[in-house]
């Protein structure tokens, strides 16, 4: 690429190409590696949980090592790396921790994610005509309304008293049509 004025239109192909793809623990096996792939991204916007994500995939990452002062509320509060504002400003003001600008949160909650392991957990324990059963109350339930999470718990501990026969693939006529054949 010329350093002329307005020539961007590469020719050629890159010159060095990756053969794999980055691993960031592939030699690195230390306890901050650990951490910072254990690490929850929360109170930002998507773009910068995206850019911090990437930080944290290329090792380019650097921890705060001590709390940093808030913007906000020139409090040493904040102690996420990146971040302007501390978690309570950034609520009270509903703007992103990293960049502030007034855009919708993600949040990532661990009791959403509790929840829906639990759910896994449970579905895998369950013989498979239980399993399917459930899903298939469960997918009624969430065409009529939403489902709640303490609702799936209900539903887990008295699923014995769920009556399997509404829910079978099969109907009943099926089942009078193969016991006459049986009979002939």
């Amino acid at each position: 690429m010329s350093c002329a004025k307005g020539n961007t239109q590469r020719t050629r192909p890159q010159k060095h190409q990756n053969r794999t793809a980055f691993k960031n623990d592939l030699h690195d096996t230390s306890k901050k590696t650990k951490f910072l792939k254990s690490l929850e991204i929360n109170g930002v916007c998507e773009r910068c949980k995206e850019i911090i994500e990437w930080k944290i995939k290329y090792k380019k990452y650097k921890p705060l090592t001590a709390p940093k002062k808030c913007v906000g509320c020139e409090q040493k509060t904040i102690k996420h790396a990146y971040h302007v504002l501390c978690s309570k400003c950034a609520t009270e003001k509903r703007v992103c921790a990293k960049c502030c600008k007034p855009t919708e949160i993600t949040n990532n909650s661990t009791a959403e994610k509790e929840e829906e392991s639990k759910l896994q957990t449970a579905l895998k324990s369950l013989p498979e005509r239980k399993r399917r059963t459930l899903l298939r109350y469960l997918k009624k339930q969430q065409d009529g309304q939403e489902t709640s999470n303490q609702n799936i718990e209900e539903l887990l501990a008295g699923l014995d008293e769920i009556n399997l026969d509404d829910f079978n693939d099969f109907s009943n006529q099926d089942d009078s049509e193969s016991d006459s054949d049986f009979e002939s």
